[in-house]
């Protein structure tokens, strides 16, 4: 009888295992295993894990650059874009990406976003037209972009380009020092590119017109903008003087001017 018990339960026991081997605990199933990191190729996944937090899931509507505008990607080349990619932009938030300068990315997924990009938002609406290279030097003028800049843009910016004024400060984010890499880093398109047309989600509007007079504007303003780390106190003196000035600011020189003179200052 023990014995007949003995080999009843040792065949149980070796049914139960052999239905049970392909349910052990911690088996993944079949077709769940993660794929290597480096093995992803699909563009739409490599955008949405490593850019869209930054850029937008549809390459708008984040705190970073556009990518979906195609005006952007008809002036961007694509090796700027890959090596923006890839090591990143010193002075920002643009991390580098690539594997040899510590990030995640094989030179074959980079290539894969870039070509991702071109494919989901590369259509040119610039047909017949010719955009300024990416790298060109323009020709603007510094001179008279430093009075476009002191009448419109100092007020934000400051006359040094340090951002440190009461409206800039107030802005979320920040005015940016144009003087530093994040901003002289840029191309001139780049900088062309967001004087015409803003930055998302940020205090920096459009300023483009749509006319010739408004490009060479914005190209002159490329070119102040070059200069702002050597700008002298005597540029800043000029420049104070082409500031746009409140009502009460334009009444209290009048009466300081009045009461220089030897004149009656009306009181307040």
């Amino acid at each position: 009888m023990r014995r007949h018990v003995l080999v009843n339960g040792l065949l149980l026991g070796t049914l139960l295992a052999a239905s049970g081997c392909g349910r052990l605990p911690g088996k993944p199933a079949p077709g769940a295993e993660v794929p290597r990191p480096d093995s992803i190729l699909d563009p739409v996944v490599l955008y949405r894990t490593n850019c869209a937090g930054c850029h937008g899931s549809d390459g708008k509507l984040g705190p970073a650059m556009m990518l979906s505008d195609p005006v952007y990607l008809s002036i961007v080349d694509n090796d700027t874009l890959r090596s923006t990619i890839a090591h990143g932009r010193a002075g920002t938030a643009m991390s580098a990406f690539s594997q040899q300068e510590g990030g995640m990315l094989t030179d074959e997924q980079i290539e894969s976003i870039v070509r991702g990009i071109r494919e989901r938002w590369g259509a040119s609406p610039l047909v017949g037209a010719t955009p300024p290279p990416y790298t060109a030097i323009t020709t603007g003028n510094a001179a008279q972009g430093e009075r476009v800049y002191a009448t419109f843009c100092a007020s934000c910016h400051g006359n040094d380009g340090s951002g440190n004024t009461e409206m800039g400060r107030g802005l979320s984010p920040r005015a940016p020092d144009m003087r530093l890499p994040a901003t002289q880093n840029l191309s001139d398109a780049e900088l062309f590119y967001i004087i015409e047309n803003g930055v998302w989600l940020t205090g920096m509007p459009a300023w483009g017109t749509g006319t010739k007079e408004g490009e060479a504007q914005s190209w002159h303003l490329v070119q102040f903008i070059r200069h702002l780390p050597q700008l002298t106190p005597a540029e800043i003196e000029e420049m104070e003087a082409l500031n746009p000035r409140s009502p009460n600011e334009v009444r209290q020189e009048i009466e300081q001017e009045q009461f220089l003179q030897g004149g009656d200052v009306t009181p307040h």
